[in-house]
């Protein structure tokens, strides 16, 4: 039976196309002469010494946050200049029809999406940064969330999330940041906002290349990047051409159900976070955090403190013009109450000629009968998921790409919560209508930021 009635199917249609048509920025952009910086990505792209010499961090390096990517990231966006400021959109929008299976499934049409924007601009010798990011779900993904066999975290009408992804909040960032130089390549960083996203765990996988093609989370999110929408950060750090350390203080706290306020909270949780870059197709990081009260417990105890270590290492490789292999492992661990619990992730997606994109996901993690919602026990069950699929993206249309695809999944069980999800191995299957920027990446000289026209990268994005 489908979880929605038929004005939010509509509503899902809606809000798709206002991220296709409406949120499209360059319906208001210039004429086609106007000139714009475009971050060059290929086999000519300045190395990271030679961007920190002129005083500028690869822009295909900045992920989620202040996590970093590989320097040879593909940047799906629309670009261009007002005056001083550099300007930037990015999208994700997904029309979906999921269906999982077993006594645990659930079938639903909605609409998984993200729109963000960022403006940019240098102030004194530094770099000034401003980034907003929303999602229509709190309006097009209905009750406790879309299906997702094995996923769990945070509360939905008192009860824990099992077997479903919860909603992405409307806020998903509102955040500032500031960079200059320190000394020699060395530079500084400050980042913060009311919405935004610690230094904790790898990219979250909304911006991860190698999860872009996938509608669905990870059942790890609460694992590793569960932090990306967190209300009160600060963050300090300090980067040099190959490594960055960095520490924030935040509010641990999971938001509540209400997916369209502000839910402030202390900033009395903690993490710092390193990462390396050895070649400019490898990002690796490991962190840490203590995030006080993240967890809303069972029969109004106290909330749960955890205590997360991640580390993680994406990589990113160019086959040739417009093709690129993205692939990303990860690991995670959660300390509360005195119990650990570890999850694993591999993911990968090959795309040829921003054309064919196909993508898999295999995942293994420790839950408890409380995150599965079974009957109470002290034993942990190891549970994982296999999930691939295939998206075909269409020619580009005034900067934008639309595709359509398919996803296939299998979630595993133990013997002992067989009995509440039916069978030991449940299948699952979508199929969706997709929209995203088209790549910026493009071969136009040797120089870190070469100059082309705006009328132009569409135009080459299609061929």
């Amino acid at each position: 039976m489908y979880s929605r009635p038929v004005f939010s199917y509509c509503l899902s249609a809606a809000a798709l196309a206002f991220l296709t048509f409406g949120a499209n920025p360059a319906s208001a952009q210039p004429p086609a002469q106007t000139e714009v910086p475009v971050q060059h990505q290929h086999e000519h792209a300045a190395t990271p010494e030679q961007e920190h010499a002129e005083g500028e961090m690869p822009m295909a390096r900045e992920g989620s946050g202040t996590a970093w990517l590989p320097d040879t990231t593909p940047m799906y966006a629309i670009h261009w200049q007002r005056g001083a400021w550099q300007l930037m959109a990015h999208e994700n929008a997904f029309l979906q029809f999921l269906h999982e299976s077993g006594d645990r499934g659930d079938d639903q049409i909605g609409s998984i999406n993200w729109l963000m924007g960022m403006a940019q601009r240098k102030a004194r010798n530094g770099r000034v940064m401003f980034r907003g990011m929303f999602s229509a779900e709190p309006g097009t993904i209905g009750g406790c969330g879309y299906p997702d066999l094995l996923a769990s975290g945070e509360q939905c009408k008192g009860e824990k999330i099992h077997d479903r992804q919860h909603q992405h909040d409307l806020m998903m960032e509102i955040s500032a940041a500031y960079d200059a130089p320190l000394k020699g390549t060395v530079r500084w960083q400050l980042y913060g906002g009311p919405v935004g996203e610690p230094a904790l765990g790898p990219v979250a996988y909304p911006h991860r290349v190698s999860a872009a093609p996938n509608p669905l989370a990870p059942i790890g999110h609460h694992w590793l990047d569960s932090t990306h929408i967190t209300f009160g950060v600060i963050t300090g750090g300090l980067y040099a051409n190959r490594w960055k350390a960095e520490a924030s203080v935040f509010n641990g706290r999971e938001p509540d159900e209400e997916r369209t306020d502000f839910d402030f909270g202390a900033l009395d949780s903690v993490s710092g976070r390193l990462w390396f870059l050895p070649t400019s197709k490898l990002a690796l990081q490991a962190s840490a955090g203590k995030l006080t009260e993240a967890e809303a417990s069972e029969s109004g105890e106290p909330r749960l403190d955890i205590t997360r270590v991640t580390a993680s290492a994406t990589y990113h490789a160019e086959l040739h013009e417009n093709s690129i292999w993205a692939t990303t492992i990860g690991w995670g661990r959660n300390e509360e109450s005195g119990h650990a619990s570890n999850a694993f992730l591999v993911e990968t997606n090959l795309t040829l000629q921003d054309r064919d994109s196909w993508f898999g996901r295999f995942e293994a993690a420790s839950k408890t009968a409380h995150d599965l919602a079974i009957a109470a026990t002290e034993e942990a069950f190891t549970v994982a998921k296999l999930q691939g699929g295939y998206t075909r993206y269409w020619p580009t249309w005034k900067g934008l790409q639309p595709g359509v695809g398919v996803s296939l999944s299998a979630g595993f069980v133990p013997e002992r919560p067989k009995a509440a999800y039916g069978s030991r191995v449940n299948v699952g299957f979508g199929v969706f209508m997709t929209v995203r920027p088209a790549a910026m990446a493009m071969h136009v000289g040797h120089s870190a930021a070469a100059t082309v026209k705006v009328g132009e990268v569409a135009a080459r994005a299609k061929k």
